[in-house]
């Protein structure tokens, strides 16, 4: 199964996501993440395989995230409220995300996908 990568072209986090992917002769579809969010369901399974907690998929460093003051916004809002917010705009999630094979990772540290995507 192809990976699926969710990045941002202007990131350089992402572009050594991407690198890596690329020398370790990982296959993937790349999407623009501020052009082509993933859907809210496709979000939902992404957060589901992670395992991770759904606060782990905000963009907390973001402009976006501070411009919209979600710090204090998000412990109020629910579950289903937060993904919509997501899949609402790329901007506010967390990248790269990349996944498939059963797997997911947020965000780029060699060590893990050394783990998760070479094994």
């Amino acid at each position: 199964m192809e990976l699926t990568y969710y990045g941002y072209p202007k990131c350089g986090t992402c572009r050594k996501a991407k690198k890596w992917l690329e020398t370790n002769g990982l296959a993937f579809q790349e999407v623009n993440i501020a052009e082509a969010p993933p859907s809210k369901e496709e979000l939902e399974q992404i957060i589901a395989t992670s395992g991770l907690e759904l606060k782990k998929f905000f963009n907390v460093s973001g402009m976006k995230y501070r411009e919209l003051n979600l710090k204090d916004k998000l412990p109020t809002m629910t579950d289903d409220e937060k993904v919509s917010l997501l899949a609402s705009d790329g901007m506010l999630i967390k990248r790269p995300i990349v996944y498939g094979e059963g797997k997911v990772t947020v965000g780029f540290k060699e060590e893990d996908f050394d783990n998760i995507w070479t094994n």
